[in-house]
């Protein structure tokens, strides 16, 4: 058994319990508050040669908090001259990596907005996106970079290949504060195409609440942070990465292209990590292989899809290290928590909502359900709550009422906990990848063979959900072959993350009375 340090059993020891800590939290932003203040310059200005990140994506490279301010200034220099200002979005096509980093507080230091994008994704994924967005810049490497050869981008100026970038001048900061743009993610599409989420510097505090109590009183001397989540993920960005650069806690930069436990392992025993997040698809992995001698975890979290009593009984006993589910989407993250050490009992639910933020289970009407009845879950309250969707005015009015943020789950309180009970919508998670399926459909309904498509999550023992097609081809085109042939098809133009796990040939799909296919049916079936 692996026990946490003697330092983090005091910590745990000292943190009051769940009501006394809501009761007495009261959200502090300062009115110039900026996320490239805060996690860069702030920490370069007190401490520049503290360890910022150790970025292991080719070799070993130990970036301190000076380097990390010297290296986003020039860029941002960089972007000025091409033409980038305030508001102008700038994507970010990278891998696990430093210059990650480089590129979002070089874009914020200019009052500009980041996008990151996720490298799996294919010429049709990043076409609409960029376009979408009106991206002016793309900051990535020569792979990523060559991904855009051929697309018809008339807004973008400017394409960075950060291995070859040799750093010009800085330029002067651009003021911002706390309610002005920050960063901008792409939702999965899952009732449609998917949107822009535009969030405001303060969305970085709002996650600061939650981690600090699901990580056990996180930041802990010594702590080191790693997640083999990407960080185009709000998961991996959000509930890990920029938190760390914020308290001053080295984050390890290795995402690995397959993941293996055995590698995993390693890789957090040789860095000394102590608190991780860990998608349930990546838990379910490790479980199967032992750990190594010398973990220095202290602390996991993990979400997107339950983990079950197996996985977190796994971690206690195995591990000897709580595993706290988080909850939260894009448009307004860690808003609820399970954590061991501050609430008695909840595993295998939600936990509570998080300090400083209320959330409740309403009817149609908005009002409080019963106690074991469903409604959806709702929020206010959060620091984390996005400014809007991307010139999408009535979809982001439909996001709100009466001031709750709508998140589309549904849910039933059981006492002081609530327990997820499934999507509004038809939303898939795969692997600890949040899927839509209109967008899969869409590419799938452009090969010339199908006719009609639907895509749908089935139960999976690793991924948890598997992206599965159901597909109305042509008469002589449903076979073997054309299975194979269709999932390369969205492997290639969306993403590997996104093509069906596995095709299935229909006659015809179940539709509703308006013509719309009745996925539901199809998962029940």
């Amino acid at each position: 058994m692996i026990a946490a340090d003697a330092a983090a059993r005091r910590t745990i020891a000292r943190l009051d319990a769940w009501d006394a800590m809501r009761a007495s939290f009261a959200w502090d932003i300062p009115a110039g508050f900026d996320i490239a203040a805060g996690c860069c310059d702030s920490w370069a200005e007190a401490e520049p040669d503290r360890t910022a990140i150790v970025d292991l994506s080719e070799g070993r490279r130990v970036w301190t908090y000076g380097e990390l301010k010297a290296a986003s200034d020039a860029m941002a220099g960089d972007l000025a001259r091409a033409g980038v200002g305030r508001g102008d979005r700038v994507a970010i096509l990278l891998p696990q990596r430093a210059e990650v980093m480089v590129a979002h507080f070089a874009a914020m230091k200019l009052g500009a907005v980041s996008l990151p994008l996720f490298t799996l994704f294919g010429p049709e994924a990043l076409d609409y996106r960029l376009r979408d967005s009106a991206a002016r810049a793309v900051i990535g490497d020569a792979g990523g970079l060559a991904k855009l050869e051929g697309l018809d981008l008339p807004d973008l100026t400017l394409r960075l290949d950060v291995d070859a970038w040799v750093p010009g001048a800085p330029v002067e900061r651009v003021a911002v504060g706390p309610e002005d743009p920050a960063m901008m993610i792409y939702t999965s599409g899952t009732t449609g195409e998917p949107k822009g989420v535009l969030h405001a510097h303060r969305f970085l505090m709002g996650h600061l609440p939650c981690l600090e109590t699901a990580f056990a009183g996180f930041p802990v001397s010594g702590d080191v942070g790693w997640t083999p989540a990407d960080w185009a993920w709000i998961g991996g960005l959000m509930d890990l990465a920029m938190p760390c650069l914020w308290f001053g806690v080295p984050l390890v930069a290795k995402r690995l292209a397959k993941f293996e436990p055995e590698m995993a392992w390693r890789l957090m025993a040789e860095e000394r990590v102590s608190v991780a997040f860990l998608p349930p698809t990546a838990l379910r992995m490790l479980r199967r292989s032992a750990p190594p001698p010398g973990l220095a975890l202290r602390a996991v979290i993990s979400g997107g899809e339950a983990l079950g009593a197996d996985l977190i009984g796994w971690g206690r006993d195995t591990l000897g290290v709580p595993i706290n589910e988080i909850y939260g989407q894009t448009e307004c993250n860690l808003v609820m928590a399970r954590c061991a050490g501050t609430q008695s009992g909840g595993e295998g639910t939600l936990g509570r909502a998080v300090p400083g933020v209320d959330v409740e289970v309403l009817d149609e009407t908005g009002r409080a359900v019963a106690d074991g009845e469903v409604g959806e879950i709702c929020a206010r309250g959060s620091p984390a709550a996005f400014l809007r969707y991307w010139n999408k005015p009535e979809e982001t009015a439909q996001k709100w009422r009466d001031g709750w943020l709508r998140t589309g789950d549904l849910g039933r309180r059981e006492g002081a906990v609530i327990v997820y009970v499934a999507r509004d919508d038809d939303v898939i998670n795969s692997a600890g990848y949040r899927i839509g399926p209109v967008e899969v459909e869409t590419c799938l309904n452009a090969h010339p063979g199908v006719v009609n498509c639907a895509v749908v999550g089935l139960p999976d023992p690793v991924r948890g959900t598997a992206v599965t097609a159901f597909v109305v081809a042509e008469a002589e085109a449903g076979s073997a072959e054309m299975e194979a042939e269709l999932i390369d098809w969205v492997r290639t133009r969306l993403s590997p993350h996104m093509a069906p796990r596995a095709v299935r040939f229909v006659e015809a799909l179940p539709m509703t009375a308006t013509g719309k296919v009745m996925r539901r049916a199809l998962r029940d079936a």
